[in-house]
């Protein structure tokens, strides 16, 4: 496929290959002819799987180094749903910086009155409630429940579709949810199957990020 010299990197803060495999499969519809390169690449500093705030924290300033080292990306996408240095790699570039949780959220806005969110454990919930309540829209959250999975087990495990078709039928049974947002970029290749069971839409956070990247990219040179 031909491609322009136009690049997106998309970050994986963990440091687990099969979630950035899984990303990379899940973003390949949108890569197009002569469309901007999507590299998705694993920040090697990053524990196995961001789940605490303490691991949030570990990421911030070596995904910061890392933007500002990069000179030849037009943009670049954070791909984990607690979005790690979201604000202080803004700082550091001019280019757009992009994190999955907020695009996947905004995105869900333009699909639904009231959305839910998969989590991958209990403990999630509160850091992302957190994010919501300073981005302004606990109001628009019907729930969030939790897969009690690790990062690791999102991305390869057998039994995670099963465990999230259950949770998402609570959001929209039990909750009103009109809408589902996957959690964890680790979930990246279970969007499909899931909607198809669900039937709502199901948001993958990171290519709704790349989508908006894709976007910023492409009309920058336009």
């Amino acid at each position: 496929m031909t491609t322009s010299h136009r690049r997106i990197r998309v970050v994986n803060p963990n440091c687990n290959e099969e979630v950035t495999r899984g990303l990379d499969a899940a973003l390949e519809p949108l890569r197009f002819a002569n469309g901007p390169e999507i590299v998705c690449f694993t920040l090697t500093e990053g524990p196995f799987g961001i789940e605490t705030q303490a691991d949030v924290e570990s990421v911030v300033m070596p995904l910061r180094r890392l933007v500002e080292a990069d000179n030849s990306s037009d943009a670049f996408v954070i791909a984990c749903y607690s979005d790690p240095g979201l604000h202080v790699c803004r700082e550091g570039t001019t280019r757009p910086v992009f994190g999955i949780a907020e695009c996947g959220v905004l995105t869900a806005l333009t699909r639904a009155g009231r959305f839910g969110v998969i989590a991958i454990s209990q403990r999630s919930i509160a850091r992302h409630t957190r994010y919501l309540f300073q981005m302004g829209l606990n109001d628009r959250l019907a729930g969030e429940r939790p897969l009690e999975m690790s990062v690791a087990e999102t991305a390869s495990g057998e039994r995670t579709l099963r465990r999230m078709v259950e949770v998402g039928r609570q959001l929209r049974d039990q909750d009103g949810a009109e809408a589902v947002v996957m959690g964890c970029a680790g979930m990246a290749r279970h969007r499909r199957p899931l909607e198809e069971e669900l039937r709502i839409p199901v948001i993958d956070p990171t290519q709704a990020a790349v989508t908006m990247a894709l976007g910023a990219v492409q009309f920058s040179r336009a």
